[in-house]
């Protein structure tokens, strides 16, 4: 019946206010166009409606409703049907009964015993009487009875009232006609009653049991009290029947109710949330949101993994319908629980569902709580959670803030490239590429190709073409940025330059530097070869001249013997920046030094500064070179041996002291290693304050093997007792003319020769 919401009552009215209804005439024109079996089974169901309201009446309350038509009849928004015009309603076996004096006046169906005898015959028959009567020619009329004729009756209603024929039913279906016609009988006693009616087509098979709408309305009403074998039968029709039923009774009949059921939470909850995202699709925004919603977000909280899965699974449903107030302050706090769940299908489902709603995340959440969930995930036992991880993080990167971009997205992109599951390998090659608008040029050189190179050579294929893909982009990406970066940012030196295209701008010990011009490159591998000799070099001459510094032999005489130079068939770059030793060079008072290196160069040597830390006279740039010819002697050969050993001349200042003679060492043919030539005796003594005559060339200790290399330094441990060093019976060359010179050479070399012949006698003996 229709429900009653208020009453007011003025001095010449009553205004009776009601749930908000639509007449039935009104329905029944927009239902005329609709398929005929829905049709049908939507009229079925309101003549139960008006059935239940007609039992209701004649039997609890004993009364006539009188007046039982179309125009009495509404629509409520769920499309029930609603039984009103209750003007007429009373109580036959009251003499005032209001039926008997306005039942005219309101144009009320009459049964055949009102036609013979008038209203008051109602007294004496059953309260129902009239009431079947019009209730079958409501039956008529709703079937068959257009909107502009709804005044037309069937034949049965006036006299002598015949009984409806087969021809005469019209659209009414074949299991109602049969109660239809009893409901018509022209006789009282024999007429089917309302109440009657309602249970004969409540009977199992009949045709309200098998109406599917009241079916789903019966079962909604003792939703919670039904067992879950119940409550999942219903719900399985009613996601099965869902495009057959009226949109109104979806909306606002079941909806309503399940709504209700959802509230009371318990493992149905998985169940029935599926159904209600289902049925709200075709609700309007604004009544999403006040309807669905709010109910549904409370669910988050929940701890029924059912429910919390289920509400997972529709998230794309009601995603967009949710504002970030909501999302941050009642989604967010329970969501963020799914990543520490022990069930991998919940974990999973959580990484894949952040992605709807990350757009309503605030910053904080999504670049800290969510980053440090998601740096966890890619830990996952589960591959399939690690790849979907890696995917959502390559979907979040243009969210994220610029530093968490240079701070997380490379090192989580590698992190999956290297992984043991090929298909998180490729997500991380197709993340990094989707995010290539997240790194710069710089990034992409220094970062991103380094950790993609690997996967060059996968040993999946699919890894492997994904890996090339990638790379071709990034070098593209690269060659962009590249072109906008200048030439060079390097300050011009006015330096000499140096064959490879080096330049020690701070002397030889100095660290060598491009030069300015780009043609100055390496361009060859004979080039790269010379510029690596180059820094060679230099980093020996720095080490060279620190053993000289730290060096405590202070005699004014030096050892008798020559610093080892390399051959000349060495690389021309690495021979010129070795200088040649002089062969004798004066000690200069504030250096302490055994020997200075001094000597001509050759055309392509590197220039030296004159204060370049070797201690070389620049007064000495004269002196004849000390190795002859610059070759080095093989020690097994006669006729070009070790080289000489020039003796310092005594400083005429201090008195000289007595120096040890010097370890006797055989050197190999070892160009590379020049810092032999400041490497002190290992034992010495101080001599008096009178220099004495040496006593005998440190070569001439039989204690060397010929074959002795650089190890002889550290292995040999024989001691030699030192002798005194007796003044320098050689001349200095530096006031020699050039044959004196050519001479004293000369003789020098006969002399090691005979030295060295002694000394392998001395051996072999």
């Amino acid at each position: 019946m229709l429900r009653f919401i208020d009453v007011v009552e003025t001095d010449t009215s009553i205004h009776i206010v009601t749930e908000r209804v639509q007449p039935l005439w009104s329905a029944l024109e927009r239902w005329a166009n609709k398929p005929a079996k829905s049709r049908e089974e939507w009229l079925i169901w309101g003549l139960h409606r008006i059935s239940n309201a007609l039992a209701f009446i004649n039997d609890a309350c004993q009364s006539s409703h009188g007046m039982v038509r179309v125009e009495s009849v509404f629509i409520s928004p769920s499309g029930e049907w609603k039984l009103g015009g209750l003007e007429l309603m009373s109580n036959p076996t009251d003499s005032a009964a209001v039926l008997y004096s306005m039942g005219e006046r309101a144009r009320a169906f009459k049964c055949p015993e009102v036609h013979k005898a008038g209203w008051g015959a109602l007294k004496d028959l059953n309260v129902s009487a009239i009431d079947a009567y019009s209730l079958g020619i409501l039956i008529h009329i709703v079937f068959n009875v257009k909107r502009d004729s709804y005044d037309q009756l069937p034949a049965t209603a006036e006299p002598p009232h015949p009984p409806p024929t087969q021809a005469q039913k019209g659209a009414i279906p074949n299991v109602l006609f049969p109660h239809y016609k009893k409901l018509l009988h022209p006789t009282a006693a024999a007429r089917l009653a309302p109440s009657a009616f309602l249970a004969a087509g409540t009977t199992p098979g009949s045709f309200f049991a098998q109406n599917p709408l009241y079916r789903i309305c019966e079962a909604l009403d003792g939703f919670a009290l039904s067992n879950e074998s119940e409550k999942n039968t219903l719900l399985k029709t009613i996601k099965d029947s869902t495009a057959s039923f009226p949109p109104e009774f979806t909306q606002h009949k079941i909806l309503p109710a399940l709504l209700n059921s959802l509230g009371h939470g318990g493992t149905t909850a998985s169940a029935i949330l599926p159904v209600i995202l289902a049925l709200g699709k075709d609700l309007s925004p604004t009544e999403y949101t006040d309807t669905i919603v709010g109910p549904v977000v409370n669910l988050f909280a929940t701890p029924d993994r059912g429910t919390r899965m289920a509400l997972l699974d529709g998230l794309p449903e009601f995603a967009d319908k949710l504002d970030k107030n909501m999302v941050v302050n009642k989604v967010w706090p329970n969501l963020q629980t799914g990543f520490t769940d022990t069930v991998p299908v919940i974990r999973e489902a959580t990484v894949r569902s952040i992605i709807l709603i990350s757009g309503k995340l605030s910053d904080r959440i999504l670049n800290n709580d969510l980053l440090r969930h998601l740096a966890k995930a890619q830990l996952d036992p589960e591959p399939s959670i690690r790849t979907n991880t890696c995917i959502l993080i390559g979907r979040l990167a243009p969210s994220l803030g610029p530093n968490t971009k240079g701070k997380v997205l490379v090192p989580a992109f590698s992190r999956a490239i290297k992984d043991t599951f090929v298909h998180a390998r490729v997500a991380g090659l197709m993340a990094m590429m989707a995010s290539v608008e997240c790194f710069s040029g710089e990034d992409i050189a220094t970062k991103v190709l380094p950790a993609v190179t690997g996967s060059l050579v996968d040993k999946e294929k699919l890894v492997r073409e994904q890996a090339f893909k990638a790379m071709e982009m990034f070098v593209k990406k690269v060659e962009v940025y590249a072109s906008t970066l200048p030439e060079t940012v390097a300050v011009p030196e006015s330096t000499q330059s140096v064959p490879g295209g080096m330049s020690p701008p701070g002397g030889f010990g100095s660290s060598p530097t491009p030069t300015g011009s780009s043609a100055a490159l390496v361009t060859s591998a004979a080039g790269a070869a010379g510029a690596l000799a180059g820094w060679a070099i230099s980093s020996l001459g720095r080490k060279l001249a620190t053993s000289e510094a730290q060096g405590t032999l202070a005699t004014p005489s030096s050892l008798d013997r020559s610093v080892s130079a390399p051959p000349q068939s060495l690389n021309n770059h690495a021979a010129s920046a070795l200088p040649s030793p002089a062969t004798s060079v004066p000690t200069l008072p504030h250096h302490g030094k055994a020997m200075q290196l001094g000597a001509k160069q050759p055309a392509k040597s590197l220039p030296l500064e004159e204060n370049d830390g070797w201690g070389v006279d620049s007064n000495a740039a004269d002196v004849a070179n000390a190795w002859g010819d610059g070759d080095l002697m093989d020690v097994n050969a006669d006729a070009d041996d070790w080289g000489a050993f020039e003796e310092a001349t005594p400083e005429p200042v201090a008195p000289p002291k007595p120096v040890a003679s010097p370890r006797p060492v055989r050197q190999a043919a070892l160009p590379n290693k020049p810092q032999s030539a400041a490497i002190p005796p290992r034992a010495s003594t101080l001599s008096p304050p009178k220099a004495k005559p040496r006593a005998s060339s440190p070569l001439a200790s039989p204690s060397v093997s010929v074959s002795d290399t650089w190890g002889s330094f550290e292995q040999d441990t024989t001691a030699t007792t030192p002798d005194v060093v007796e003044p320098a019976k050689n001349m200095s060359l530096a006031g020699l003319s050039k044959e004196e010179k050519a001479a004293e050479m000369a003789r020098r070399r006969e002399e090691r020769k005979q030295k060295i012949a002694q000394l392998k006698a001395q051996k072999q003996g």
